[in-house]
């Protein structure tokens, strides 16, 4: 007659994934792959304001490390328990500002666990093909730029701003009038990086001054 004890050695103790050398090595071989992929893509072809490289090499370790837990959770049911449980008192207050890192970080995780259930081509193929998206994307976007215009001048010359700025495509967004002067904001598209008019702004009688930059979502919270 089976004994609890029996039960509970085949039920719990038993490894019940097929958790050998050679599978590990490959398991995180193609995970570190996969994700010097994302690292590469990250790298040169980063939009934001700041690259962190920090944050980058954080996208490496993510998938290397999320593939040694689904490993380890794959290959023995009370180290899964284990390993649940101590996640679950873990806290991230690092807050993540731009949209894509998210995106990154949840392509990484997914690196982690495709590779460590074994799943090597699935992750590569889906790896490449994510890649390739955001690539496209990416150059889609850099055909036209989005900018914010800046221009501080005396109310006497509201006149020969406004003729120079109406041949550009623009949306209003912030007018600001104080004693005898007036700044206004406006969201302006261009096709590359033509910001010449910028010159001839600043050069007008009664402008202060005529400040551009990219905007990408990140200089307001």
């Amino acid at each position: 007659m089976t004994n609890f004890s029996d039960i509970f050695k085949s039920g719990f103790l038993q490894e019940t994934g097929n958790l050998t050398t050679e599978g590990f090595v490959m398991s995180l071989l193609s995970a570190f792959v996969c994700g010097m992929i994302v690292y590469a893509v990250y790298r040169f072809f980063f939009k934001g304001v700041i690259y962190n490289n920090n944050f980058n090499i954080l996208l490496v370790m993510t998938s290397l490390v999320t593939c040694f837990i689904v490993i380890v959770i794959s290959s023995n049911v009370v180290l899964s328990l284990g390993m649940v449980g101590a996640l679950s008192i873990v806290r991230y207050r690092t807050a993540v500002k731009d949209p894509l890192d998210v995106g990154f970080l949840f392509w990484t995780v997914a690196v982690g666990v495709t590779c460590g259930a074994g799943l090597y081509l699935i992750s590569l193929m889906g790896t490449v093909a994510i890649a390739l998206v955001y690539i496209l994307l990416v150059k889609i976007r850099s055909h036209r730029h989005l900018y914010l215009l800046i221009v501080k001048y005396a109310d006497e010359a509201t006149d020969t701003v406004l003729r120079e700025l109406e041949p550009i495509k623009k949306v209003l967004k912030n007018k600001t009038a104080t004693k005898g002067y007036t700044e206004l904001t406006y969201e302006v598209r261009l096709s590359g990086d033509n910001t010449s008019f910028t010159n001839r702004l600043s050069a007008c009688p009664g402008v202060e001054s005529a400040v551009i930059v990219e905007f990408t979502g990140d200089y307001f919270e």
